[in-house]
């Protein structure tokens, strides 16, 4: 233990304990949201934008809203954030940074905090360091925003532009080489840089 731990306490053990009451409310929701129809998701996503326009703050939202796309999470990818996840996604809302190791879901976590935020009608945009990731990101949580009933854009380098559109497949099978065709291409409908700046989650490199 550094000697600031031991004068001042463990902020991370701090923050855990100032956050735990949000978890407990956002684990609280889940089986109200377990029982939801898909049509249901993208619905409370426009009553959450109806309810911010109304003068309530993302933190009032913040717990049903991170439950929300828990449930999407789990119904679109199978994969359900942890606890550790959320607190993570709490962190980044609050304009502060989350160390997290490899393997630990980054990718997973962005998702809680980025849907929050595009509640607000001004588009989120979610940075990554190459191209690839940034198509990989659109086409695997992509899935995830388009179930709440957002949509996604990509920016990449040299003005190559896309939109998430999940009825969009690519004919040119010749290109799958690596077998990573399904993952950088398909389901990237190209468009403007202009559509996909103004998407509700846009990610660029």
């Amino acid at each position: 233990m550094s000697l600031f731990s031991k004068i001042f306490g463990d902020p991370d053990a701090s923050f855990i304990r100032k956050v735990s009451p949000i978890i407990k409310k956002i684990n609280a929701l889940e089986p109200d949201y377990v029982k939801y129809k898909p049509e249901d998701f993208s619905a409370k996503t426009l009553e959450f934008k109806n309810r911010i326009q109304k003068g309530e703050s993302l933190d009032d939202i913040l717990p049903e809203a991170f439950a929300l796309v828990r449930e999407a999470a789990t119904r679109t990818l199978n994969q359900r954030h942890y606890d550790a996840q959320l607190v993570g996604g709490i962190v980044l809302n609050q304009r502060k940074i989350a160390e997290m190791r490899t393997g630990e879901g980054k990718t997973l976590v962005a998702t809680l905090p980025a849907y929050l935020n595009a509640l607000e009608g001004k588009g989120v945009h979610v940075i990554t360091v190459n191209d690839y990731l940034a198509r990989r990101d659109a086409v695997w949580m992509g899935q995830i925003y388009n179930f709440l009933g957002l949509s996604v854009g990509v920016i990449n380098d040299q003005n190559a532009s896309y939109l998430y559109d999940p009825s969009h497949t690519e004919k040119d099978k010749e290109r799958d080489v690596e077998g990573y065709f399904k993952v950088v291409h398909e389901f990237l409908r190209p468009s403007t840089r202009r559509e996909a700046y103004h998407a509700d989650t846009s990610i660029w490199f």
